[in-house]
């Protein structure tokens, strides 16, 4: 009898040794390799490679057609698009063998990449940070960062709950229209959340601000 705790489609395929948490369920034709370490409750959509040593935190959502290549480490709650793309090696070459030139690209708690937008290798994206769909990021994205084009540039902020913020209370601190929590821009390029640790994830209480009285 399977005493697995988490769900793999009989359509897909986890190679040996692979750690996979509790309530993650992985869906059609998806291909998870050696090595990986991929958390609790995650949703893998189908059609999705995971290739060897990949790290992946507890509630990751990853969409259809998204292929995680060696070098990816994405922490909790990261949210990536439909056909959204990562890179590990900067200058490949078919003739040429480069896999000890794989590079670390780190996605941070929180952040969204958003369908068809490309993640160039050897970067960090910053906590909750954006990146809108079809942008080509080829640089570290600070936290809360809107990443917007070709190649990608930062066109604002946004809040934890998803939203472009673009209005001001009255000490100027940026608030975000679905929570009401409140941002401060603390140094130039810096923005911080003021009604939550920085540190720590949405509290499960704000996670669903349409059934809050």
């Amino acid at each position: 009898m399977d005493q697995r705790d988490y769900f793999v489609h009989e359509s897909s395929y986890v190679d040996e040794p692979c750690v996979i948490g509790p309530g993650t369920k992985i869906w059609h034709f998806c291909h998870i390799m050696k090595n990986c370490r991929i958390g609790s409750r995650c949703n893998i959509g189908q059609n999705v490679v995971i290739s060897p040593d990949v790290i992946i935190g507890n509630n990751v959502k990853i969409q259809n057609n998204v292929s995680i290549y060696t070098g990816c480490i994405l922490e909790d709650n990261v949210f990536c698009g439909p056909s959204c793309v990562f890179t590990n090696v900067t200058n490949p070459r078919s003739e040429i063998v480069r896999r000890h030139l794989y590079e670390k690209t780190l996605v941070r708690r929180g952040a969204s990449i958003g369908a068809n937008a490309t993640i160039v290798c050897g970067i960090t994206i910053g906590h909750y940070a954006f990146i809108g769909a079809g942008a080509v990021v080829v640089h570290d994205v600070p936290d809360y960062a809107l990443m917007l084009g070709v190649p990608a540039h930062q066109k604002g902020w946004m809040s934890r709950h998803g939203h472009r913020l673009t209005r001001r209370d009255t000490d100027a601190n940026w608030v975000c229209p679905e929570s009401k929590w409140s941002y401060r821009e603390v140094k130039p390029g810096v923005l911080r959340c003021l009604d939550c640790d920085e540190d720590a994830p949405v509290p499960a209480e704000a996670t669903d601000t349409a059934i809050q009285t």
